[in-house]
This record gives C-alpha cells, sequence and structure tokens, in this order.
C-alpha cells in the first residue's frame, strides 16, 4: 500500500498546509493546536524595562552608616565619661540622647518612605523605557524621512524594475493566467478531503508499526546509544540519556521510503537561575522545530531520489542525488543521531553562553568576558579582567616595571570528538560491550557490506588555565585541580554560574594561599609567623585570609570572586567606619601592584598601632602628635630598629615627651626633653636627654633601689645613673602573646610616670643647684594614714620613690632650723592627674604644739589636721607640717619662704606658751595658733597678733603686728598686775582698740634683731612695761575729745568763734611718746628708762645732750638752754615746768600713799618727773592737766 497518500491528501500538500498554518499562528499570535499563545507575565515585562538607579541610596548602607556612627560614639563615651564629673557625664549623655534621638527619627522616617521605594523605582523605569521608545521612533521616523528623501530622485530617473516578469508576460501575450497549478493548489488549500474513520487510522497505524519494527530489527543500522527505542503510536521513540528523546516515521511501506522526523526533546535540565529557561525549551516549537525538523529529514532522505518534479519551466535542471558507494547500506538512523547528538551539545553550550551572557548583564560585564568560538563548538569565557587605565605619565615608569595580565584565567567548554584509540580499534569511545553489540548488528544486518555513515562520538571538554602572575603569585596549577575536582558539564543541571564560582573560588583560594605561605615564611616572617597571626578561612565557598595585626584588630584580605580584586576590610564593620576610606584607598593601591601585599599589611599594622595609641591618648585628652620636628638624624637617635614613632605631650611639661616607639615585636617606652633650636627656619628641634622606661618595673612588678645621689661628687657618671635607675630598655620585656595590646590603664600609668619622673628631676635640679644631697626612699611609707595627703595617691605610688634630705642639709642658714627632726621628705603631687603639678614637702617637727583659736578651727579638716592657708597642712598629732608647693621649679625656694615663716611663728607660740609658768606672767596666754600667724594676750585683755612676709628677701623679711583687745575675763583681775584699772568705764564703752597699735612700726623691728626667743620675750616685756602709758594717754585723747565736743556744742549756742587749744599724742620711737600741745611749740615726752621706770620730760630739751639740769630750789633752771638749741628744736620750755611738776607731785601723793606704795615712786628732776609705771596714771593726769591749764592761761 502507498501511504504516500494518506486519507485523500497527498503528504507534501499536507507539509505545505501545514507550514502555512504554523506561519499563521505565529503572525496571529496562535499556536499550533489553535489556541492563544500564553501572554506574558508582569514580571516578565518588568524584566525588560531598563533600571535606572539615579539619585537612589541603598536603605541598608544608610542604615549602616547611622549605625556604625552611634556605635562609634557609644565606644567613645565609654571611654571617657568615667574621667568626667557627674554634671558633666550627665549633661554629656543628655546631648547625645537629643542628637541620637534626632538622626534615629529621620532614619524612622525615611524607612517609612522607602515603603514606596519599589513603585518609585518601577515609575522611573517605566519613564527610561518610554524615553528610549520615543527616541526609537524619532529615529524611525528620520530614517523613513530619509528613504524617502533619497529614493525619489532615483525613481525618478532610472525606473525601478518589476520582479513578476513571467506574469506580466503571460498577461501580456495571453490575456490570462498560464500556470494553472498554483490556482489549483490553492482550491486544494482550501476544500479539505474527506477525513479518514478512526479504524482506518489505528488500522494504517498499526500496520506501519510492524513494518518499522521489521526494519529495525532485520535491515536497519541503529546506533548503539539508540538501542533503547520503543514502538508506539504509528512512531518509533528513540531514547539516548543525557541528551535527547527523538521520534521519527516512515514515509512509506516500500523498501525504499525513508524515514521523516516527528519531534526532539532534550533531556537536559537549567539549573541555578531560572530566569532564562524559557528561552530553552526542551522540546522546540516554532521556527527552531521546522529547522529541526527540515535539517533531519534532510539527513535521513539524503540518498533518497527526489518526486517527481511538476509543471517545472522549462530548461530547469533538477540536481542530482548523491549515490551510494557500491558495498554500502544506506544509514539514516546513523545520520540522525549524529545530527542530533551535535545538536543536543550545541543547545546546552548555547544555554551556557546564554547564562554566561546574562552574568555580564547583571553586574560582571566589565569583568566577565563569554564568546562562541569554532563554529560556535567551543565556549571561551575570561574572567576577573582588568579594565584598560590611562597611564599617567608620572606613573608610567612604575607601571612598566610590573605588567600584570589582562584577565585571571580562561574556561573553555568546547565540543570534540569522542574517539577510542586505533589499539582499542578506533571509531567512537564505547564501552566494551557496546563495541561488541555494534559489531555484530553489522555483520547480522550488512554482512559483508558497510554502512554508509559511522557513529560520531562527542563530548564536552572543560579546560581551565589560570594566568600566570594574576595578582602578582604564581598559584601550583595541579594543587589547585585537585582541590576543584574534575570539571565537567552536567546535562540535568547546567549551571555556568556555580561552574565559574567552583573555579574562582579555587582560584582565589589558592592566591590567598600563597599570600599565607610569604608572609609566613617570607621577609615579614617574624611579624607573622606566630601560630594564629595569618589564618586561611573557608566558610561556604568564601576564602579570606585573617590577618591579625595587633590587639583585637584584624584585617581581612579577600578577592573579590567578581572582579579579582583584593579587599582588605576591618573585622569590626561597626567601628570601622572611620577607618573605611583608608582602606578603600589601600585595596586601590594593592590592585595596581599587589606584590605590595607583605608591604601594606606590615604598614598597615604600624597604622592600626598607631592608631589605637592615638585614640587612647584622645580618650585619655593627652595631646599625642604622630611626628615632631626632628631631623633624620635625631630621629636616629630613638634606635635604628624604629619602625613609627608617638609623642605624647606632657600637659605640665610642654618641653617634654611620652615617645612609644614602635619595632616589629613590641613596644619601646622613652622620655624626652626637647630644645627648640631658635635659629632654625621651622622650629625644629633636638632631643635633649632621652630616658627609657621600664614598664614591668614601672607596674610595680619590681620596686626601684635605693640610689643617693651627691651633686657635689665630681664623677660625671653619678647623672647617668638616675637615668638607669628610672628603666631600663625594653628589650629587657618579657614577650607576650601580644606585645601591641596597649591598654588605657597602661598608657595613663605611663604618662603619670613620666609625669613623676619629670617632677622630680626638676626638684632633683633645684638640690644639685644648691649642692643639698638626696637620698630616694621606699614610697610605701610617704604618708601616715592620718595624714590629709593620704588620699592623694595613684595606683604607681609604689614604683615611684620619694625623695628624702637632711634638714641640716636644706635648712642650712633658714631661720628656726633647729625646729625640724633630721629628714625631710620631698614628694611631687597630682603627676597622676590633669591638675597643675605640684611638690608636697613634709617636716617633722621636733615637739607638737597644737593649733588653738578660731583661725586654726576654721581651717580645720580633721580632729587632728588643720590647713591655715591653701600651702600648708598640720598634722598636730604627728607634728608633720606639710608645704605645697604650685611651681615645681621653684618648690625648694617656696618651701624654705614658707618654713621660715611657720617655723618662726611655731617658736613664737612655743614661747608665749612657756611665758605665764617661766616669767611669772599669769596674764600672758596664748590666744591662737595656725603656724601662720600667732595671737597671744600680753597683759590683761590687749592681745597682739604676730606674722611675718618675705622671709628669702635680702633684708631678711619682716614681721607684721596686729594690736586688739579681746574680750575682759569674767572675773576681776589681780589688783598687782600691770593692767590698767577697770573703774573707768565711760572710757571703755568707745571702740575697743589697742593703744599700741600706732607704735607697730617701732615695735615689729625688735624682733628682727638677735634670735627669736630673746627677741620676742623683749618684745613682751616692753609691751607690758608701755601699756601703762599707752593706756593713758589713750584716756587722755579721749577725753579731751569729749570735752571737744561739749565745747564745740557750747560755742554753737552762743557763735563764739574762739578756738580751744587741743593737744595731740604721738609715738616718737621704742617706749618713747610725746604729747603735742595745740600751739605745736610745746610738748612732753614720755620715756620708759631701765627698772619700769618711766620718764616724764619736757620736749624742748634733748634728752642726751649732756646739760647739767639746775637744782630743784634755783626756781627757774630753763633760762640757761641756750637760744641756739631751742631754735634747732623747733619747741620752747613750758613756762614754769618745774612749778607745775612741784604742784603735780604734792597732788599726786597723797594718793599713792593710800594705795601702800609711798612717795618713792615719784622723784622730780630739773626737767620732768621721773615715777614707776604704777604711779604714771595719777601723775601724767595732774601734771597734764596743769600744763595745759598753764598752756591755756598764757595763751588767753
Amino acid at each position: 500500500m502507498d501511504l504516500s497518500v494518506t486519507n485523500g491528501t497527498n503528504r507534501s500538500t499536507f507539509d505545505m498546509q501545514k507550514q502555512k498554518a504554523e506561519a499563521l499562528a505565529v503572525l496571529n499570535g496562535h499556536t499550533n493546536n489553535g489556541h492563544l499563545e500564553q501572554q506574558p507575565t508582569i514580571e516578565q515585562l518588568e524584566m525588560e524595562l531598563p533600571v535606572v538607579l539615579d539619585g537612589q541610596i541603598s536603605l541598608g548602607e544608610l542604615l549602616s552608616r547611622v549605625m556604625q556612627a552611634i556605635y562609634a560614639e557609644l565606644s567613645e563615651l565609654a571611654e571617657t565619661l568615667p574621667n568626667m564629673s557627674d554634671t558633666a557625664r550627665k549633661r554629656t549623655i543628655a546631648d547625645w540622647v537629643v542628637k541620637t534621638k534626632k538622626q534615629v527619627v529621620k532614619l524612622y522616617a525615611v524607612t517609612k518612605w522607602a515603603r514606596d521605594a519599589e513603585t518609585v523605582q518601577k515609575c522611573m523605569n517605566i519613564t527610561a523605557f518610554l524615553m528610549n521608545q520615543n527616541d526609537q521612533f524619532e529615529n524611525v521616523i528620520g530614517g523613513l524621512t530619509y528613504a524617502r528623501e533619497s529614493l525619489d530622485p532615483a525613481r525618478r530617473g532610472y525606473p525601478l524594475r518589476n520582479h513578476d516578469l513571467l506574469t506580466s508576460l503571460d498577461v501580456l501575450t495571453s490575456g490570462t493566467y498560464k500556470q494553472s497549478s498554483v490556482r489549483d493548489q490553492v482550491q486544494k488549500s482550501i476544500i479539505p478531503m474527506s477525513p479518514m474513520t478512526d479504524v482506518e487510522v489505528i488500522k494504517t497505524l498499526s500496520d506501519m508499526e510492524e513494518i518499522m519494527r521489521y526494519r529495525l530489527r532485520m535491515t536497519e543500522i541503529i546506533p548503539v546509544e539508540m538501542s533503547q527505542h520503543q514502538i508506539a503510536g504509528g512512531r518509533v521513540h528513540f531514547t539516548i540519556p543525557s541528551l535527547f528523546e527523538t521520534s521519527v516515521c516512515m514515509r512509506g511501506a516500500d523498501k525504499d521510503d525513508g524515514w521523516f522526523f516527528v519531534g526532539v526533546k532534550f533531556l537536559i535540565s537549567i539549573g541555578g537561575d531560572m530566569s532564562g529557561a524559557d528561552e530553552f525549551p526542551q522540546e522546540p516549537t516554532g521556527v527552531l522545530k521546522l529547522h529541526i525538523a527540515n535539517e533531519a529529514d534532510s539527513r535521513m532522505a539524503y540518498y533518497l531520489p527526489l518526486p517527481e518534479p511538476v509543471d517545472l519551466p522549462p530548461g530547469t535542471e533538477v540536481p542530482e542525488r548523491p549515490k551510494l558507494p557500491e558495498g554500502t547500506v544506506d544509514a539514516p538512523l546513523v545520520r540522525l543521531y549524529n545530527f542530533l547528538q551535535t545538536m543536543s551539545l550545541s543547545y546546552q553550550l548555547q544555554i551556557l553562553w546564554y547564562q554566561a551572557m546574562r552574568m555580564c548583564s547583571l553586574g560582571w560585564g566589565q569583568y566577565l568576558k563569554a564568546e562562541l568560538l569554532d563554529g560556535n563548538k567551543t565556549l571561551s569565557v575570561s574572567y576577573w579582567l582588568r579594565p584598560a587605565t590611562t597611564v599617567v605619565p608620572a606613573r608610567a615608569q612604575a607601571l612598566n616595571r610590573l605588567k600584570l595580565p589582562p584577565h585571571g584565567g580562561t574556561l573553555t567548554i568546547s565540543i570534540v570528538e569522542n574517539r577510542a584509540s586505533p589499539k582499542a580499534g578506533g571509531g567512537p569511545a564505547r564501552s566494551p560491550g557496546a563495541r561488541m553489540l555494534s559489531e555484530l548488528q553489522l555483520k547480522a544486518k550488512l554482512g559483508s557490506a558497510r554502512p554508509s555513515d559511522e557513529v560520531e562520538g562527542l563530548k564536552f571538554e572543560v579546560k581551565w588555565e589560570p594566568t600566570k602572575g594574576m595578582l602578582g603569585v604564581i598559584i601550583d596549577q595541579g594543587d589547585t585541580m585537585a582541590t576543584i575536582g574534575e570539571l565537567s558539564v552536567e546535562s540535568n543541571d547546567l549551571d555556568f554560574e556555580a561552574m565559574l564560582h567552583r573555579i574562582i573560588n579555587a582560584h582565589a583560594r589558592a592566591i590567598l594561599k600563597v599570600f599565607q605561605f610569604q608572609l609566613q615564611r617570607g621577609p615579614t616572617r617574624n611579624v607573622f609567623s606566630s601560630e594564629g597571626k595569618v589564618v586561611l578561612d573557608s566558610h561556604g565557598g568564601y576564602h579570606v585570609l585573617r590577618v591579625h595585626l595587633c590587639a583585637d584588630k584584624v584585617v581581612l584580605v579577600s578577592i573579590d570572586v567578581r572582579t579579582g580584586r583584593m579587599h582588605l576590610q576591618d573585622t569590626g564593620d561597626l567601628a570601622a567606619a572611620s577607618r573605611g576610606p583608608r582602606f578603600a584607598i589601600v585595596s586601590d593601591r594593592l590592585n595596581d601592584n599587589p606584590t605590595m601585599l607583605l608591604e601594606v599589611l606590615v604598614r598597615l599594622r604600624f597604622d592600626t598601632i598607631m592608631d589605637l595609641i592615638e585614640q587612647k591618648a584622645n580618650y585619655l585628652g593627652l595631646q599625642a602628635f604622630r611626628h615632631r620636628n626632628f631631623s633624620k638624624e635625631e630621629i636616629k637617635k630613638l634606635g635604628p630598629l624604629a619602625r613609627g614613632t608617638m609623642y605624647i605631650k606632657l600637659a605640665n611639661f610642654p618641653s617634654h615627651y611620652l615617645v612609644l616607639v614602635i619595632i616589629e615585636e613590641d613596644f619601646r617606652y622613652a622620655l624626652i626633653s626637647v630644645k627648640v633650636l631658635s635659629d632654625s627656619m621651622y622650629g625644629n628641634m633636638i632631643m635633649e636627654d632621652i630616658g627609657w622606661l621600664d614598664v614591668r618595673r614601672i607596674r610595680g612588678e619590681k620596686r626601684p633601689p635605693e640610689v643617693v645621689i651627691d651633686p657635689r661628687a665630681e664623677d660625671p657618671r653619678v647623672g647617668q645613673k638616675r637615668k638607669r635607675d628610672a628603666g631600663s630598655l625594653a628589650q629587657n620585656t618579657l614577650r607576650r602573646d601580644d606585645n601591641f595590646n596597649l591598654e588605657t590603664q597602661t598608657l595613663r600609668e605611663l604618662y603619670a610616670y613620666c609625669c613623676a619622673r619629670v617632677a622630680y628631676t626638676k626638684v632633683e635640679a633645684q638640690f644639685k643647684l644648691r649642692g643639698i644631697p638626696y637620698t630616694h626612699v621606699s614610697p610605701t611609707s610617704a604618708l601616715s594614714q592620718s595624714s590629709t595627703l593620704s588620699h592623694i595617691q595613684s595606683s604607681l605610688a609604689s614604683s615611684v620613690p620619694a625623695l628624702c634630705v637632711q634638714s641640716s642639709d636644706i635648712l642650712s642658714g633658714a631661720p628656726a632650723a633647729e625646729a625640724a627632726m633630721a629628714n625631710i621628705r620631698v614628694m611631687p603631687l597630682n603627676w597622676w592627674s590633669d591638675k597643675k603639678a605640684e611638690v608636697v614637702t613634709c617636716v617633722k617637727l621636733k615637739y607638737v604644739q597644737q593649733p588653738v583659736g578660731k583661725r586654726a578651727a576654721a581651717g580645720r579638716s580633721s580632729n587632728d589636721i588643720i590647713r591655715p592657708s591653701k600651702r600648708i597642712i598640720y598634722d598636730a598629732t604627728e607634728a608633720v607640717v606639710s608645704f605645697l608647693s604650685e611651681q615645681v621649679d621653684t618648690c625648694v625656694d617656696e618651701f624654705l619662704e614658707e618654713w621660715a615663716r611657720v617655723s618662726k611663728m611655731v617658736v613664737i607660740a612655743r614661747e608665749v606658751a612657756q611665758m605665764a609658768k617661766e616669767k611669772k606672767w599669769r596674764d600672758v596666754r596664748l590666744l591662737s595658733f595656725d603656724l601662720q600667724t600667732v595671737e597671744f594676750a600680753y597683759s590683761s585683755d590687749y592681745t597682739v597678733l604676730i606674722s611675718c612676709t618675705d622671709q628669702l628677701s635680702p633684708t631678711g623679711g619682716s614681721f607684721e603686728l596686729r594690736f586688739s583687745r579681746c574680750a575682759p575675763p569674767p572675773a576681776p583681775l589681780n589688783p598687782k598686775t600691770l593692767a590698767p584699772p577697770h573703774t573707768i568705764t565711760s572710757l571703755q564703752l568707745h571702740l575697743r582698740s589697742n593703744p599700741h597699735e600706732e607704735a607697730e612700726p617701732y615695735l615689729r623691728q625688735i624682733l628682727r634683731h638677735g634670735s627669736l626667743a630673746p627677741s620676742l620675750h623683749r618684745l613682751v616685756a616692753l609691751l607690758r612695761d608701755t601699756l601703762p602709758i599707752a593706756v593713758e594717754l589713750d584716756r587722755l585723747a579721749m577725753g579731751a575729745r569729749e570735752e571737744r565736743v561739749l565745747v564745740w556744742s557750747e560755742r554753737e549756742k552762743h557763735n563764739n568763734s574762739a578756738e580751744e587749744p587741743w593737744f595731740d599724742t604721738i609715738v616718737k620711737g621704742i617706749g618713747w611718746w610725746r604729747v603735742l600741745y595745740g600751739d605745736l611749740k610745746h610738748a612732753l615726752d614720755l620715756r620708759l628708762m631701765t627698772g619700769r621706770r618711766i620718764a616724764i620730760l619736757d620736749a624742748s630739751y634733748p634728752l642726751f645732750q649732756g646739760v647739767v639740769a639746775p637744782s630743784l630750789e634755783s626756781g627757774d633752771g630753763f633760762g640757761s638752754h641756750p637760744s641756739a638749741n631751742l631754735e634747732r628744736i623747733g619747741l620752747v620750755p613750758i613756762p614754769e615746768f618745774r612749778m607745775l611738776i612741784l604742784d603735780a607731785v604734792r597732788a599726786t601723793r597723797p594718793r599713792t600713799s593710800e594705795s601702800g606704795e609711798g612717795g618713792r615712786r615719784i622723784a622730780p628732776i630739773d626737767v620732768g618727773v621721773v615715777c614707776e609705771s604704777g604711779t604714771i596714771g595719777p601723775v601724767i593726769r595732774a601734771l597734764h592737766e596743769r600744763v595745759l591749764w598753764k598752756l591755756r592761761g598764757a595763751g588767753g
């Protein structure tokens, strides 16, 4: 039966109709089954939109930046708040909370707005799409306009030809179409033939299956790879694992009828990103299926004759069909297998290429190059492409020395022949069993003949070739391939991205492994050879080289799998906000020259160490500098191993620095003093002195030995001894796991120790300048527990020695040196804090004098401690006086000055306290003593307060005396006391002043002559002896003032302008008072004499002129004075002064007799009268009244 015509329809006509229907369906949006083609989804349409990121910022990046800033500020507050006061701490926290709250609120608002970010992004993408479409429309309009303008002149000058010439000739010659076949074909395509019934169709298909089964078993050559097949539905279904499934059918039942292609399904599965899976269906459709069908039919019918042509134009030659050679049997299924095998592998290669190109469009474009070669049989992918950079002339020479490869490596996937070795018999590579089955089939079906075609064995060959010198290293490809394993293309999981990531990760790991080896075994092995310093971590296919720099700082060296560029990153993402730009710059430079990795890591290590030191110094409020204006020669003084320095200026001593010298394995600490060269243009500095510090000894692991330094020694090495004791070289410090983990407390203690060392040096320099030997003593007994300075301590107190000097040395020539014990301790203070440095000098007195009085109580800080002034603290229990000096450079001078003042006050207080017992002066008592002043009562309620100033002046300093009166005692005084009687109450109601106050300028001079104790006794005796004179004169002056008030009021009543005579009292010297009367020509002198006698004299006569006084009987003994002396003195004798004296003595003696004293207390002389101090009151009053009456009468 001829099956070429089925159901009344010719197969060629049927195929043509099918092709037209499929083409029409494609044009009209229909599928082959007549249904509408599925419309693209919204997601697919959105993927076609261009992505516009102009002005957009990632919300995650914004959140990360804000969190990093908040974390950094919290870390800084945690370090700085403990050093603040409570008020400052609260204010700082409140300000920080307000500021951070504003930032968080803004961030919250931005987060709310970010909910619409997807919609805004979609609108921007649509806008960009419309703008691109508008540009295309405009380009099309322009192109059409250009075509019209270009073709119009051509049409007018050269008319276009009509290509349908044959039809035109038929119409012109015969008036109708001669080609009737076209009309017949159109009719047949429109008018369908009668369809077959179901039974006929089933019967036809069953017959065809039997014919195909017979043909396949008996004559048709079937490749061994296609041996798995089944016959069903009128066709043969072949299954080739991992390649394809195909179905074919026979053209007819004749022996010469060939096979035609029905369909194919590629046995592939796309892995990874499934976004492009729809473009590569397993069962091709449409144009692709038509192409495969035509090519498959053409190959299978290669040796079959063509059907007879119908209505060929005359003269048309039909090409001759190929013929089989003699002894050759046609093998169409072999050709089908070879074709579909090539198609399957090419299809898979196209999928891999599509995935590679998709990666390029998703961010890999600049760093990935994918191309098909060898007629689309080879996929070559180069990764880690280095973009071409414009070479700056200044950097051209540097770049020429290091030429980096253009890419990191190449992955090649090729379709190659899989041939067996000649020893195995050649042909496609097969297993021995498959090869045996093939040979048996050929012998059974062909006999001695041979098939027209042989099976082509094809396979994928995957090669990876890393470029030598990528990132400046050469990796071991064999070890890397062992890590990767076998590279192959799996048809059930086509994922090019996974394959590329697998290779790139292995390549990156191999490079990092070489870097690890170079760090641990190369020039930097002293730094990074320790265990755990350089670790290669691999997690989830991500490889990173963890390089421990110092302390808790670790830098991550990674290679970006996309770009192939090295990245340096800090582990603390939140704390690394400020270091991010630096790492970015370092990474850029490192990618320009990857061989600098070792140098960069070492430099980054030192920079990180410097950053840590600087950060901790800033937390402590210290002023740190990375560079100072030192020359190279000066920097070499810090040692040849120095890799970096940090200079921390001592706030209290600007010319001194704590220097942290960084070497490869540890810190070295030095204390330097600098000097600015005045003659240099830029203020260059030089290091005058360098002292190395031993941190272990400073922190109390070892106590410093006691060293006695005598500045009078002639050995110059004495000064060097102190420097060596200040600290030994840092190389003696024990090695630790991490020597660069400098704690904030350690830095604080080092800074404090340097301040202490400088302060001690300045104090020692003052001792040396004065030739005072000193001793370093243990600081454990520096201050007693009861001392008020015991709370002013530091954790380094056990490492900082105190200075001890002998009182005989430091107080040599100072006043009251005998009051101090032998040892005097000197200690600088406040060197551990930000306050100004001070020096305390502790002196233990030989005797204890308890402070008394209101001033002592006001300065008392405890039961036994008083602080009379800012610079003096006195422990009365221990008899220790502590002198505080605010200036370290002048602390010795200030101590000597304060000592001169305090020691004198102590001596005065002691002598006053003993006077009542030793001198039998019962009314002398100590009222107040606070080391700065001494106040005591020298008679009754008459007091004097003594203080001293300028004790180190060339003149020997001076004393200040302040006279006053205290509250009167409740009980009456002893009648034998020298104090005036308390019967005159009217005069005591005026201001309670001490009449000795006017004599203070003369009295103060007594204490400046001779030893202090005898001088004090003379002063007190003088005050007691002259008190009656001063008190009586004060009474006279007060009575005169009251009388004058009465006289003035009386004068105002009578309008009398006459002036009344007046008098005044003047202190002329020690124990010398003068009563000057109103005419300024007459005066009385009151002088203290030995034996507590008082002389009342006419002031007009000099006391030491040697004039012989006349006897009392002469009556006018004053006339013998020369007139020259009177003119020289300026005073004139009091008229009838002798008569006034006798009258006053007679008026006074009865009163004195009643008192039991007798007349021996009064003795008239030629120019006055002499009396004892107990009778001065009545005598001076009587004589003053008579003199005043006499002068008033004379004036009248």
